[in-house]
């Protein structure tokens, strides 16, 4: 903390002396003082930045920001720029973490994988030594394939609860389908059923505080991660809980890119169709799933309860073999940058194919090189983004990395039947990733995510027919065409790309 006084004292003395320097009358011997400690409050942020050690591209960024925009910019950089904020924020929940992955892995007996093909151990071999969580062989995956079979599915399951409903969501509103499943949850609470809600303070905010309120009278305990009168002087509103997850009565589990929401029902006139795609998960890997929930719980509350769902670890009771699952976690809670890790491991592992599915594409250098290197090899390398964003700055950032994976031989189509949201990876068409991480950096570095990795499941096969399905409503992006693109979305893509590090 003594290190974000000292910004903020930074941050005084620039507004202070840019303020002197422009409007006072002070004379001018006095005017050259303020200005030379402006310029050395300035040199000490940069020489701050440089100590990050980040790629040298976003350092240079952010010196141009820093030099280019007075004052603004160093506050920009402040609650948006700074990566190295998560190492003390997030440092207990971290610890805590990850010893209670040990544990977990420590009861886990070693599965037999020799079942699986070779991009799959290939991959498996990284999985299992980079990410804490467990990779069963014991649960089962079932694709849900849009907002209508997602949560007739959850709305179906949250009825049938007989012990415990627990909640996890980035966004969730107080309208038709939220409301809903608000009074699906009050009444299991009254008859007895405990409820755990927790929503992202930012994410959430539009959530009425007349609907928390009659949860909280039915006993379901409500919780906000990280409510913005805690988080904005210490930087914590930079870092929002991105994951969407249910677990009932630790044998199903709900995880993947829809929010709680009408435009998720594709009900919303602005949004248009929605196409997004969730996870039903089984077995052994619902018990990973409850313990991120847990986790994150208890970093809200302050109270240790994991411990007191020992007893809900699923199996399936059954001798037929679906491959394996493991759900990998990342964000301010674990090591910088494992989900960008991961799909850069995934896509070098490839041999024949590599299907991505992003509303954001803004993949990071490694990833970048991953995919030019494997398209350039002769794989089959499909990127499938919507053709209308819900930002420009996303919008025009991913389109500049067009040019250079069209030169490498890459396939980029562009969906049209409406906002494409769903975060899938298909390599070989045997190994694939669904979750709430987008390829962005602000996935890869700032937003609490979680994906589950499929294994030779048979999911998989129906995330190769649904991406095969997008296919046909969306346009294929030719080299000529987009090199013709006009000298006007040329300057937007490039002005977009600057903000490429924090979006």
């Amino acid at each position: 903390m003594r290190k974000r006084r000292i910004e903020f004292l930074i941050a005084a003395i620039l507004i202070c002396s840019l303020y002197f320097i422009l409007f006072s009358h002070l004379v001018l011997e006095i005017k050259a003082i303020i200005g030379l400690l402006y310029i050395s409050a300035l040199m000490i942020s940069i020489y701050s930045l440089m100590l990050e050690n980040r790629s040298p591209q976003h350092t240079l960024l952010w010196i141009y920001v820093l030099i280019f925009f007075p004052v603004f910019g160093y506050l920009f950089y402040l609650f948006s720029g700074q990566l190295y904020l998560k190492g003390y924020l997030f440092k207990s929940k971290r610890k805590r973490d990850r010893d209670e992955w040990k544990k977990l892995l420590q009861k886990e007996s070693s599965p037999d994988f020799s079942f699986l093909q070779d991009t799959q151990h290939s991959f498996l071999k990284y999985a299992s030594s980079a990410s804490p969580t467990p990779i069963s062989t014991d649960s089962r995956s079932f694709i849900l394939k849009d907002g209508e079979a997602t949560f007739s599915e959850i709305k179906k399951r949250l009825k049938e609860a007989q012990e415990f409903i627990h909640m996890e969501y980035y966004i969730y509103r107080s309208d038709r389908l939220g409301k809903e499943i608000i009074e699906i949850l009050i009444e299991k609470a009254t008859n007895g059923v405990e409820v755990l809600f927790m929503a992202d303070a930012v994410g959430s905010r539009k959530i009425s505080p007349e609907d928390i309120q009659a949860m909280e009278n039915a006993g379901i305990k409500v919780k906000l991660f990280s409510p913005l009168r805690y988080g904005f002087f210490n930087q914590k509103i930079n870092f929002r809980n991105h994951r969407k997850i249910i677990v009932i009565d630790g044998k199903y589990g709900y995880v993947g890119g829809l929010n709680v929401g009408v435009e998720y029902l594709g009900e919303d006139d602005k949004a248009g169709f929605w196409r997004d795609t969730h996870m039903l998960l089984m077995g052994e890997a619902v018990y990973s799933l409850h313990t991120v929930f847990l986790l994150d719980w208890e970093y809200v509350t302050g109270n240790k309860v994991l411990g007191n769902y020992d007893s809900y670890q699923s199996k399936m009771n059954d001798d037929v073999l679906d491959g394996a699952v493991q759900v990998v976690v990342s964000g301010p809670d674990t090591q910088q940058g494992l989900i960008s890790d991961f799909y850069f491991t995934m896509i070098s592992s490839a041999t024949k194919s590599i299907w991505i599915a992003s509303p954001y594409f803004i993949p990071d250098e490694s990833i970048r090189t991953a995919l030019r290197v494997a398209a350039a090899k002769g794989i089959e390398v499909r990127v499938m983004v919507p053709e209308i964003n819900d930002g420009f700055l996303t919008q025009y950032a991913s389109r500049s990395y067009f040019p250079e994976l069209l030169r490498s031989g890459a396939e980029i189509y562009s969906y049209k039947k409406g906002f494409l949201h769903q975060k899938i990876i298909i390599v070989d068409g045997n190994l694939a990733s669904l979750g709430t991480a987008n390829m962005d950096m602000r996935s890869f570095h700032l937003n609490f995510e979680v994906n589950v990795i499929l294994y030779g499941t048979s999911s998989i096969r129906d995330l190769v027919a649904h991406y095969e399905e997008d296919m046909e409503y969306s346009e294929k992006i030719s080299p000529v065409q987009n090199f013709k693109r006009g000298f006007v979305e040329r300057s937007k893509e490039s002005f977009a790309r600057l903000f490429s590090g924090v979006l």
